[in-house]
């Protein structure tokens, strides 16, 4: 059977795999100036014998492993990795560790990004015996608007041959390494940034009614808007406003000139999300110019909910059970968190899912994003049978 040659492959090509994902552990790059990592990628598939076009979106990857199926030329599916790193510190001390001070992958893509250059080798020796013709999408700048998604989406990377499912996973610290979460329907939030400078009149700390306080705007700006959140959502709809920045570089005895803040708001239904960020920006001027102050104000509209597709994610759940046991896979619960792979759910049925990358054993316990965020590499043979599994019809699982 197949799922016994993709067991034996991803065993086979593990070690491989384990420094494809050290190099670029290694090397990270920023969102949309991912040029080493795409010239790494495409030495990659040169090597494993697979066609592609580079520089999409900028540098973005697209490959294609062609069955004998039919329909090969018409129609294939999709699996797509992410390639962008975060601006961290990295706080590990690892051979490994990121050679670029400042940046780090964080959030895992350079796990995605090696389990799919695995997975192209697994497929591409199979090639004849898929059932379908399968895409390979590695793309720029999940981490940040407007989503490299988005960018391929617009470069035309679900058609010729046309896309019409695809499929793409994610580290998950919350997860025992070895284990995998889905869920159907909705699963991950919109997500839109806030940007706003608020300018008053600075002066001395003992003669505020000389001055026009962007502190003290800020701080009632930032209340009320919970306000008018909670005040106005439907309960039943998740949703949360986060300001994450509020820098006023004044002192003791100084009211600065200006105060910046920066947010982000998110919400699984479309027609809220729109009602509130007109809200938001309301509010804003309004109490901002109320207080005396002048506000500078940008709403980066980002990423829409994701809907994984019920029926394909329910296929893929049970596929997984019939791969790695019932006991290895669960249900995953809503999150508040965002992922650019929503605008291939916009337009095809797709399924986002979670590999367990968590080994409290090691010490891997960290959650994305964290200065100190690791796998157990061990997770890199799971992810690669599931990748490779989801190509699969039911009954070659």
């Amino acid at each position: 059977m197949l799922k016994d040659f993709i067991k034996n492959k991803s065993e086979e090509l593990y070690v491989k795999v384990l420094g494809y994902r050290e190099h670029l552990h290694r090397n990270p790059e920023l969102s949309y100036q991912e040029f080493e990592t795409m010239h790494f990628v495409c030495a990659v598939l040169d090597k494993i014998g697979i066609q592609y076009t580079k520089g999409i979106a900028g540098t973005g990857i697209v490959g294609l492993i062609e069955s004998k199926h039919p329909n090969s030329g018409v129609e294939c599916v999709a699996l797509r990795a992410d390639l962008d790193a975060l601006p961290i510190l990295e706080e590990n001390e690892t051979p490994y560790k990121s050679q670029k001070p400042g940046i780090m992958h964080a959030c895992g893509h350079d796990v995605h990004t090696a389990i799919l250059l695995g997975v192209c080798e697994i497929l591409n020796e199979i090639k004849d015996q898929l059932p379908h013709s399968v895409k390979v999408i590695f793309q720029p700048g999940e981490e940040k608007n407007p989503g490299g998604a988005s960018l391929m989406i617009n470069e035309n990377v679900l058609n010729a041959p046309r896309v019409k499912e695809i499929f793409a996973l994610h580290v998950f610290p919350d997860l025992p390494v070895g284990k995998l979460g889905f869920r159907e329907g909705l699963y991950m939030a919109s997500c839109d940034e806030i940007y706003l400078t608020i300018i008053g009149k600075g002066g001395h700390g003992a003669t505020p009614n000389n001055c026009i306080d962007p502190i003290a705007i800020g701080a009632t700006l930032v209340t009320s808007l919970q306000q008018i959140i909670s005040r106005n959502c439907d309960p039943k709809i998740p949703s949360v406003l986060t300001f994450g920045h509020f820098e006023a570089l004044g002192s003791t005895n100084v009211i600065p000139s200006k105060a910046i803040l920066k947010g982000t708001f998110r919400t699984m239904d479309e027609h809220w999300r729109a009602e509130a960020l007109e809200l938001i920006d309301k509010q804003i001027h309004s109490l901002v110019e109320g207080m005396g102050g002048k506000v500078e104000l940008e709403i980066s509209k980002g990423y829409p909910f994701l809907e994984n597709n019920p029926e394909l994610t329910r296929a893929t759940k049970q596929k997984a059970i019939d791969f790695f046991g019932i006991e290895n896979v669960c249900d995953l619960p809503i999150r508040l968190s965002s992922e650019d792979f929503s605008f291939y759910a916009q337009e095809i049925p797709a399924c986002f899912f979670r590999i367990g990358v968590r080994n409290e054993v090691k010490g891997i316990t960290y959650g994305v994003h964290h200065p100190k965020f690791d796998i157990d590499p061990e997770a890199l043979k799971t992810g690669m049978c599931a990748m490779a599994m989801c190509v699969l019809n039911t009954e070659e699982v």
